[in-house]
């Protein structure tokens, strides 16, 4: 029997990766997308780089608020994905419950597992896919439709 966490782990990534999809081609489609929508998006991917590197504890620096372009968003996009994955995929029950130390952007000092930590990375990105929608709504452009049970029930997460 599969590990129930890990399983909840691989669906809410999977999510993940099909959502930053989802925005990046509504950015692409979009004639001129809104600034502030493609500084989120951004933000996002580098997010996703920064957590990524504090449970690795490999000490990489990341931008947390990186100017991309929509182009550069796409190379950086596919580039986290893959290596999140690489990363997921040498998973155990007892790594995933591991306590990872860090310090946030303020310097100030935590610790969470590697669980909460990948839980609070589809949460903190689909709280920002919802400020890149509300961008583009107001830009009058068609944002993403990333609700993660439209995930479900197009791709079987």
């Amino acid at each position: 029997m599969t590990n129930p966490i890990l399983h909840r782990l691989s669906r809410l990534l999977a999510y993940d990766h099909w959502a930053n999809h989802e925005v990046l081609r509504a950015l692409q489609a979009a004639p001129g997308p809104p600034a502030q929508a493609v500084k989120y998006f951004a933000h996002v991917i580098a997010a996703e780089w920064l957590w990524l590197s504090r449970i690795k504890q490999d000490g990489r620096r990341v931008a947390v608020w990186p100017e991309f372009s929509v182009a550069e968003c796409e190379s950086q996009c596919q580039r986290v994905e893959e290596a999140w994955n690489r990363y997921f995929a040498s998973l155990t029950e007892e790594r995933v419950l591991r306590t990872v130390p860090y310090q946030n952007s303020k310097g100030e000092s935590f610790e969470n597992t590697v669980e909460d930590i990948m839980t609070h990375i589809v949460m903190h990105s689909a709280y920002h896919r919802g400020q890149i929608a509300t961008a583009m709504r107001a830009a009058g452009l068609t944002p993403a439709y990333a609700d993660y049970i439209e995930g479900v029930r197009r791709h079987s997460l």
